[in-house]
């Protein structure tokens, strides 16, 4: 109804109030944020994302074809804001869900933290490249939970022909990142949580080609950076400093999702976090 009538939005009750209004709140924040950016701006010292999109705008304001908007800086500063929270929080809560359903491999990852990093220093990105069994944890973690099964949409900018099929410029496209994520030709037992899916014969990690959680192409993930580091550091600190441990045996630990439309939903559940 909301679809084909959008005007009714406004005056039926119901939870898209709540939303719109958290989204009109975000979008406040943003402005106020951006404005004291522009307040306090120095082209010479850019601070950070902001700072270097403002710059770029004031470099290619006569350019009528430039991307560099304020319209698109606030688009981008919320894609950023809201996808750099709601997706990595899913998975942060997913993973320590698995890790809980595999106690042998928490063991393995604490191992590699004692041996790479040890307890008396914060967790750093340079340590990613000496834990390959961290590295192949987060990316099969990633992979088994596939959080964005259909991806965000996009559209095709121009007409594209596509196995003996034309898709017209303009035509929103939604791709099934699952049908990657799982495809047994790359994955053996796709449906399984299973570290050799990342990790050689001799404990080194594996790239692999069909790893598209953040999409692929142009228009990829704006965050991955972001995303990498947070989900590192964040699991790395807590498995550094806790012992997991589940209120329920692990073997009756269910992971299916609790929610599968736009997005998998971890279903709810309780740990103890046990000071190391």
């Amino acid at each position: 109804v909301c679809n084909n009538f959008p005007a009714v939005i406004d005056y039926i009750p119901g939870r898209h109030k709540k939303l719109l209004k958290n989204v009109a709140d975000i979008k406040s924040y943003l402005l106020e944020k951006i404005k004291e950016h522009q307040e306090s701006l120095d082209i010479n010292n850019p601070r950070d994302f902001i700072d270097c999109f403002l710059i770029k705008m004031e470099q290619e304001k006569h350019n009528q074809q430039s991307e560099f908007t304020f319209e698109n800086l606030i688009a981008a500063v919320s894609d950023l804001f809201g996808a750099g929270t709601e997706t990595t929080s899913t998975t942060l809560r997913y993973a320590l869900l698995l890790l809980l359903k595999h106690p042998e491999v928490t063991a393995k990852v604490q191992e590699e933290i004692d041996r790479v990093i040890g307890r008396h220093r914060s967790p750093s990105m340079q340590d990613r490249s000496h834990m390959p069994y961290m590295d192949a944890v987060i990316h099969e973690i990633q992979r088994y939970t596939d959080i964005v099964p259909t991806n965000l949409p996009h559209a095709v900018t121009c007409d594209v022909k596509f196995r003996n099929y034309i898709i017209p410029k303009g035509t929103t496209i939604l791709t099934s990142l699952t049908s990657v994520l799982y495809d047994a030709k790359e994955f053996h037992n796709p449906e399984v949580f299973d570290l050799g899916h990342f990790l050689d014969e001799s404990g080194n990690f594996k790239k692999s080609d069909y790893f598209m959680a953040f999409s692929a192409g142009k228009r990829m993930c704006l965050g991955e950076g972001l995303a990498r580091m947070e989900l590192f550091l964040f699991l790395t600190t807590i498995l550094q400093k806790f012992t997991l441990k589940s209120v329920v045996d692990p073997k009756d630990i269910d992971t299916t999702p609790a929610a599968s439309g736009f997005g998998h939903v971890p279903p709810s559940y309780q740990l103890c976090f046990i000071p190391v």
